[in-house]
């Protein structure tokens, strides 16, 4: 047997073995990739308000949030500086439970409050990370996204041309030829195309299926693991007053002057400090964070790290995800990187209908024993 029919076969039992996780991590990605601008667009009044005279004191918003459910401990709030008509969105936990609570910035009124991890988005995010089965569906998408990678190195492989001249019709897709030949065309011509997206897709979505691949990252740049970030313990014990976190909402305004989103994480104790991020809008990709730490209660800065500062290694980590979602420079790469998951969801289907019509001129005879196959393939995945 020669190299290249060993690998036809590995393509072929490995895309049969992992299509249907495939397919639906896919599909589920191709859905997250859009995820922010569908929410806003779904739930606009969780979101966005008509801007009154003036904005009430993050500490009014922060009472109101904490009276929706006394039981709810807040743990962070998002807030938008250079957008007045966003709502204030504060997340909380109750128990195991993480609650989403939005209120109006201008009159205090808790517009809604609802179990985060029961919406929508964060189900598709469950399901194409976990296919909702906790660490063992963890475990199988990480596996999923290894073979993945190898379908597509071997399928650049047997896409090569024995010879230049058939190069030509390596490039396209005959829509006037017969179904397999579209099939087929579909399956080889479009992965072509889209597989150095796919390949970059899913390599980086092995950052949060394998520690070894995301302490890989600050190695290789690095040198060395990365260093785990704490917030600081605050050196005054001050309880913090009434006006504290607006003055901090309006100190690392002034500290980081920039368009941002702005977050505040709230200390699970008094002894530690309170956690600011913003997020850069203005720098050339996404994902740009600055981290401040301010002293609880006296509003002192006890610690900064900005962007600017980081090692190499965060980051190349912290482009990592806008790079899996397609977000790195906004519109332009969000698209490339749905046509490159619908286009990845599509290879399990046509690959599939190749193996089962014969693409190679097989006879009904063995169409049939691979049908047979593929039903006792599907009823032991179902048992």
């Amino acid at each position: 047997m020669t190299a290249k029919k060993i690998i036809r076969q590995l393509h072929l039992w490995l895309g049969l073995g992992s299509g249907l996780v495939v397919l639906i991590v896919t599909l589920s990605g191709a859905v997250l990739v859009f995820e922010k601008e569908i929410e806003h667009l779904a739930s606009h009044r969780l979101y966005f308000v008509t801007p009154g005279a003036a904005r009430l004191p993050v500490d009014s918003l922060k009472k109101q949030a904490e009276n929706f459910d006394p039981a709810i401990k807040l743990t962070s709030l998002e807030m938008e500086p250079h957008a007045p008509d966003r709502t204030a969105l504060f997340y909380g936990k109750k128990g195991t439970v993480t609650y989403l609570i939005a209120v109006h910035p201008y009159t205090g009124e808790v517009i809604k409050g609802v179990e985060a991890e029961k919406r929508f988005f964060p189900i598709m995010l469950r399901l194409h990370r976990y296919l909702l089965a906790g660490d063992a569906g963890k475990a199988v998408t990480g596996v999923a996204c290894l073979i993945f990678l190898v379908l597509v190195i071997s399928g650049i492989v047997l896409w090569w041309p024995k010879r230049w001249k058939y190069l030509r019709q390596r490039l396209r897709i005959k829509w006037t030829g017969s179904f397999k030949r579209i099939v087929w065309d579909l399956h080889a011509v479009g992965g072509f195309y889209m597989h150095l997206l796919i390949f970059v897709i899913a390599l980086t979505g092995l950052t949060w299926s394998y520690k070894w691949f995301n302490n890989g990252i600050f190695m290789l740049f690095d040198g060395k693991l990365m260093e785990p970030y704490t917030a600081p313990a605050n050196k005054v014990m001050q309880p913090a007053d009434e006006g504290f976190y607006e003055r901090l909402y309006q100190q690392v305004n002034r500290d980081l002057p920039y368009k941002g989103g702005l977050a505040f994480r709230f200390p699970p104790n008094d002894s530690l400090s309170v956690a600011v991020t913003k997020e850069n809008y203005e720098a050339k990709i996404t994902n740009v964070v600055d981290f401040i730490y301010y002293e609880n209660g006296t509003g002192n800065v006890l610690r900064k790290r900005l962007y600017k500062d980081q090692s190499t290694g965060m980051k190349v980590r912290r482009a990592i995800y806008p790079i899996h979602t397609g977000n790195i420079f906004g519109w332009p790469t969000k698209i490339l990187a749905l046509v490159s998951c619908l286009l990845a969801a599509s290879l399990p289907v046509t690959g599939l209908l190749i193996w089962l019509k014969g693409a190679k001129g097989g006879t009904q005879k063995k169409v049939k024993r691979k049908r047979i196959v593929l039903r006792s393939y599907m009823e032991n995945a179902r048992g």
